[in-house]
């Protein structure tokens, strides 16, 4: 992971290429842009399918509602805006008229945590998840790469239900198998180790496995790392069975250590199997402007935080 010769590539831009192809196969695909289209890689599709193309404007909540309306008429509506505006200006929409409903609308927001970069505090959401994952019904996904990103985004057209889908700005490494199917509710184990076991979603993923293979050249310790790319509905059982044989758990996430999947683990584990868990993540405060791998240094969203978690987390079973 430490390479440079690991490729990078942004999760938007397997995002929309990905809206091309299923646009083609599924004629019942409507996707909604809040004036932010280009930003989330939606041209390719507006130019395939104008007609199923809506530019909603800077109007959020109204597109909420708009995607409810044709969710309920029928079609597979794909409401995009970044993860901010998504999750506060279009939240009481997506709570009533979408979750409340049943309906069968995809909201799939980019530009998720901190590494929005020079956008600053008003534009970073570190509370997304977790209000996502507070709506009865909703299903809550980060993509840990740009392979998965793609898969992810063909499995939610899929399945039947509202989806909140986190996508991230930058390119980040790409390390998943692009064959590999995407299981909704399912939480791949990518590396084996009996001593402590890494939860982490999104970009946070390839920082946790580069995590575990410093932990085990100059520590000693193995790690098993856990891809949760489906933060609700969490899959408890691979999750508790790790725990129980490994003693102790990390969490790493770009988001609030609050109600996301630090909070959603240790719901689990909490009643399910009691063990010392340590939470990388954002604190409980707002961003700020700075480049994005600045600010993930700045809020301790690194590998090496990763490290020295596990390690505490280590210590505290012994």
């Amino acid at each position: 992971m430490t390479s440079t010769n690991v490729v990078k590539r942004a999760m938007r831009d397997a995002f929309g290429e990905t809206l091309v192809t299923l646009g083609a196969e599924n004629p019942d695909i409507v996707v909604l842009a809040a004036d932010l289209a280009e930003a989330i890689r939606l041209d390719g599709f507006a130019q395939s399918y104008p007609d199923r193309f809506i530019q909603m404007g800077i109007s959020e909540a109204d597109m909420m509602g708009t995607a409810a309306g044709l969710a309920l008429a029928g079609k597979i509506p794909i409401a995009t805006t970044f993860a901010i505006f998504a999750t506060s200006l279009g939240n009481q929409p997506i709570r009533v008229s979408i979750a409340y409903n049943g309906a069968n609308a995809k909201i799939c927001a980019s530009h998720g945590g901190v590494t929005v970069g020079p956008d600053g505090a008003t534009h970073q959401a570190f509370e997304d998840v977790a209000l996502m994952r507070m709506i009865p019904g909703m299903t809550v996904i980060l993509p840990a790469d740009a392979n998965e990103a793609a898969a992810a985004t063909r499995a939610i057209v899929e399945h039947h239900g509202p989806v909140y889908m986190r996508l991230g700005r930058i390119p980040t490494p790409v390390f998943t198998d692009p064959a590999e199917p995407f299981r909704i509710n399912s939480a791949p184990i990518l590396r084996d180790g009996a001593d402590v076991a890494i939860c982490a979603t999104g970009i946070m993923v390839p920082m946790a496995v580069e995590a575990a293979e410093t932990l085990a050249s100059d520590h000693g310790v193995e790690a098993t790392v856990i891809n949760v790319h489906t933060v609700k509905p969490l899959d408890g059982e691979t999750i508790a069975t790790v725990a129980r044989r490994c003693g102790c758990v990390v969490t790493a996430e770009e988001h609030s250590i609050l109600g996301g999947l630090g909070g959603a683990v240790s719901e689990l584990l909490g009643a399910a199997c009691p063990v010392p868990i340590e939470r990388v993540g954002v604190a409980d405060t707002f961003g700020e402007s700075g480049e994005p791998d600045e600010i993930l240094e700045a809020y301790g969203l690194t590998s090496a935080a990763i490290v020295a978690s596990a390690l505490q987390a280590v210590g505290r079973k012994r």
